[in-house]
């Protein structure tokens, strides 16, 4: 994104004819060269190193006899040749030779591609295909400054999956759903997700080598025929309306780099964190009614700003948001990082301190002094007072977390249409797996305070009262909440009204984390 540039690195890609690619599906599928095979080969130990991008332990796991398993993995995850008998005895081997995914070097074959197992959430068996050495670990995977490849040649590499693809596929909305926009598609993956609930499908990217790339995976792993454009953020699909628009977008922060060798996969040519704004800003125009926007982002603290009021201010009109900062990084931080990420530390001391210091310098200058991690979900309600959350949540969650986002969403409309007189005349259940600790010093007769706590979703925590305690404990959809009130003020001995009347902005926020769920007339939860 940020600018559509027609530079391709010099090394050539597959092709995918249609029969032979579903005869190489087969043969990966008939070798379990799966994500539930690998770890059957490789032990646990070295299946967790190859996800870390260090080979060594896998390379020992595959010396050994010559199954079709071992060598995959030597081809296609260890980038190491093999001779031809062995490779066409778990492939066929002259179809890819014929598409380019083999590269014949006398007696030996080498792969031309990473072709990675990846587990789809219904138990499918998906490959993710992505440049050699670049599944895991960033550019830094494939040489680093002045390696094997310079820096323009790295700018245009595609990686695989990572933590932030998955994190993302994890958190889009479960839905069925007609027209998906996967925005800067990368090698594929949040496509191929999307398919599986959507109609139709149109995959952007700025990278032409990244559309290349999208097309072999989703060949390759069975999913339909995409339509892919090229192009920057919403150029490729203007006047185009969505019904989900997912992005895993080049967010990073950093100082502009020279034309032509910006890493592509992580670099937006924008300063500061201006494409993060300027999708979430634009993404409206894009929505159909009801439709929704996900996206990962970073986004700078600027010295003297609220940052939640800051990024609350990209949301447009129209829009309700949830955007949870899930990680926080101070300037030194984040810059080692990425430099890390991009090869640079491998470079001479005096060039990494010189690029170093470029980093300081443009946080310095932009009053930057920390960056924030996290995604940001819109959905296009029309609503004339839009619900928009900003919170901070670094605890662990439960992935996937699709359902819970709808549920957040469902929540506000509940919220947002009953006032506290409406609210006691609902009824609510409590959560599944929510369980009640007590807090206070041993043997004493009443806990200093009451924590509820959720084992499922967001796996919150919050604090309650007796009162609340109590009516969280009660609510099964049966009673409505002002009769449970009504019940509880009786056994304390309180005044019904007084308790009615400042119990419900407790009750809201039960709802609003998700430890409250309303229930119709049948008994069921609303939603």
């Amino acid at each position: 994104m940020g600018g559509v540039s027609t530079h391709q690195p010099p090394f050539r890609l597959p092709v995918a004819d249609a029969e032979r690619t579903a005869r190489l599906r087969e043969a990966l599928s008939a070798a379990s060269f799966t994500a539930d095979g690998l770890p059957d080969l490789l032990g646990s130990s070295a299946y967790a190193a190859l996800a870390r991008g260090e080979t060594v332990p896998a390379l020992r796991a595959t010396r050994g006899e010559s199954s079709p398993l071992e060598t995959l993995v030597r081809l296609f995850l260890l980038q190491r040749p093999v001779a031809y008998e062995r490779a066409a005895a778990a492939l066929p081997a002259e179809d890819c030779l014929a598409d380019g995914w083999l590269v014949r070097e006398g007696d030996e074959v080498r792969a031309s591609v990473d072709v990675r197992p990846y587990g789809g959430p219904d138990g499918q068996d998906w490959w993710i295909v992505s440049d050699l050495g670049c599944a895991v670990g960033g550019a830094g995977g494939i040489g680093g400054p002045g390696g094997a490849r310079d820096r323009e040649d790295r700018s245009r590499l595609v990686l695989g999956v990572g933590g932030a693809s998955t994190t993302l596929a994890g958190l889009t909305v479960p839905a069925p759903v007609g027209r998906v926009l996967d925005l800067g598609t990368g090698s594929g993956i949040q496509a191929l997700h999307a398919g599986r609930h959507a109609t139709r499908v149109t995959a952007t990217d700025r990278n032409p080598r990244a559309l290349a790339i999208a097309r072999l995976t989703l060949a390759l792993s069975g999913a339909p025929e995409p339509d892919l454009r090229e192009g920057s953020l919403f150029e490729p699909v203007r006047d185009e309306t969505y019904d989900l628009i997912v992005s895993n977008p080049p967010f990073v922060i950093s100082p502009r780099s020279p034309e032509g060798s910006e890493l592509v996969y992580r670099e937006g040519g924008m300063s500061g964190d201006d494409l993060c704004r300027t999708l979430v800003q634009q993404s409206a125009g894009h929505l159909a009614d009801g439709g929704w926007c996900q996206l990962l982002a970073n986004w700078q603290h600027v010295e003297g700003e609220d940052w939640r009021e800051r990024v609350a201010s990209w949301v447009p009109s129209g829009c309700d948001a949830w955007i949870v900062q899930r990680e926080v990084q101070d300037v030194s931080q984040y810059t080692e990082l990425w430099l890390r990420d991009a090869g640079e530390h491998l470079a001479r001391p005096e060039a990494y301190a010189a690029r170093y210091d470029a980093w300081l310098d443009e946080f310095e200058a932009r009053k930057t002094k920390a960056v924030g991690f996290g995604w940001i979900t819109l959905r296009k309600s029309g609503a004339d007072r839009p619900s928009v959350t900003v919170e901070e949540w670094p605890h662990p969650v439960e992935q996937p977390l699709g359902g819970e986002v709808m549920a957040h969403f469902d929540r506000q409309d509940f919220l947002r249409t009953h006032d506290d007189a409406a609210l006691l005349t609902a009824r609510f259940r409590l959560a599944d797996e929510v369980v009640q600790e007590q807090v206070g010093p041993p043997g004493a007769e009443d806990p200093e305070h009451v924590v509820l706590r959720q084992y499922r979703g967001m796996r919150r925590a919050t604090t309650v009262d007796t009162v609340g305690a109590g009516f969280a404990g009660v609510c099964d959809g049966t009673l409505s909440a002002g009769r449970i009130l009504d019940a509880i003020a009786q056994l304390l001995g309180e005044d019904q009204v007084v308790l009615r009347d400042r119990t419900p902005q407790s009750i809201r926020l039960l709802i609003e984390q998700g430890f409250l769920w309303p229930v119709d007339d049948d008994g069921i939860e609303a939603r």
